[in-house]
C-alpha cells in the first residue's frame, strides 16, 4: 500500500500525521509526506513543521519520503497523484464555521472533488482501528471501498459494519420492515440488495475480517449517525461519484457532504469500482426498456 499524507504545517494536533501513522504502521505501508510552499517566507516553518510530522510517524514504525511542493497546493497535490499511483490520500479537515452547506476548510472539498485516489479526512479524534462502517447504498459501485476498507481491516485486526438504509415506508408496511430488517433472510435473498451486500460480505470474510451487515430505516444521515454512535466505530466509509462528461472530477454527494461536515471520526471517501458506476447506470436503463409495454 502507498499513502500519501498532505500537511500544511499548520495543524496543532497533526492528525493527518496520526492517522497516517495508525494506517501506515499497520499495513506496513509506503508513505509520502507533501508539503506545499505559497509563499517563499513560508518554507522554512514549513519544512520545520514536515520534519516534525516525520518523527511523530517513526514512533507507528514508519519512515517517510519528504516531498517539498512549492505553488497551489491543490494543483499539486493532484500533480503528485497522477504522477504516482497512490492508495489512499490524507488530508486534515479543520471546521471554518460552525454551520452552512460546508464547515470545513474549502480545501478539504476541493481535494476531494479534485484527485482520483480515495481520501482520508482526518476529522475527530482516532487512536485505534477496531471497528469500521461503511455505508454500502447496496450497490456495486461501493466496491473499491469495501476492497480498501478490508485491506485496512486485514491489518489492523478490525471489524468491518456494512450500513444500508431504507426510506421508512408507512406505518401500514411494518410487517415489510420486520422482514427488511430480517439480515440472514435478506442476505440468502436472490435480491439486488441481497446479492451485493452478500458478495460484499464475503469478500470481506475471505481475508480474514469479522463483517457485519446492518439494515435500519429512516432518514440515512440521521441513521448512519444514529449507527456510529450506537456501535461506537472508529471510522466512516463512504463514496463519490464521477462527473459525467468530459470534466475530470468527482462529485460528493449531499450524504457525503454532511457525513464529512459533521463527523467526530475520520471518514474514508471512495471513488467508485472502474466502470461500475456506468454499468449501474446501463443495467438500469435495461430494466427500464426492457418492461416498457411493446
Amino acid at each position: 500500500m502507498r499513502i500519501l499524507i498532505c500537511s500544511d504545517g499548520t495543524d496543532p494536533e497533526d492528525k493527518p500525521a496520526r492517522l497516517g501513522g495508525l494506517v501506515g504502521g499497520a499495513c506496513k505501508a509506503e508513505v509520502v509526506l507533501i508539503g506545499v510552499v505559497e509563499r517563499p517566507q513560508d518554507e522554512q516553518a514549513l519544512r520545520t513543521a514536515l520534519d516534525s510530522e516525520a518523527q511523530l510517524l517513526g514512533r507507528f514504525g514508519v519512515t517517510p519520503k519528504i516531498l517539498m511542493h512549492h505553488g497551489e497546493p491543490i494543483a499539486q497535490i493532484l500533480r503528485e497523484t497522477a504522477a504516482t499511483v497512490y492508495d489512499l490520500v490524507i488530508i486534515g479537515a479543520r471546521i471554518k464555521q460552525s454551520s452552512g452547506r460546508y464547515r470545513r476548510a474549502p480545501r478539504t472539498y476541493e481535494v476531494i472533488k479534485a484527485i482520483p485516489p480515495p481520501v482520508l479526512v482526518a476529522s475527530g479524534e482516532c487512536e485505534k482501528f477496531s471497528k469500521f462502517l461503511v455505508c454500502t447504498g447496496g450497490k456495486q459501485y461501493i466496491g473499491a471501498a469495501v476492497q480498501l476498507t478490508g485491506k485496512m481491516a486485514a491489518c489492523a485486526a478490525a471489524s468491518v459494519t456494512l450500513l444500508h438504509v431504507m426510506a421508512e415506508p408507512p406505518a401500514i408496511y411494518a410487517d415489510l420492515v420486520r422482514r427488511e430488517e430480517d439480515v440472514d433472510a435478506l442476505l440468502a435473498s436472490d435480491s439486488e440488495l441481497g446479492r451485493n451486500l452478500r458478495a460484499q460480505k464475503e469478500s470481506l470474510e475471505k481475508i480474514g475480517v469479522t463483517t457485519d451487515v446492518r439494515v435500519r430505516h429512516g432518514i440515512v444521515l440521521q441513521q448512519v449517525f444514529a449507527e456510529f454512535h450506537e456501535g461506537v466505530y472508529d471510522m466512516i466509509v463512504t463514496g463519490s461519484s464521477p462527473a459525467r462528461g468530459t470534466l475530470q472530477h468527482y462529485i460528493m454527494g449531499d450524504l457525503t457532504r454532511e457525513i464529512v461536515n459533521h463527523a467526530s471520526c475520520p471518514v474514508l471517501v471512495a471513488r467508485p469500482t472502474e466502470g461500475a458506476a456506468s454499468r449501474g447506470i446501463w443495467a438500469s436503463l435495461k430494466r427500464v426498456f426492457s418492461s416498457a409495454p411493446s
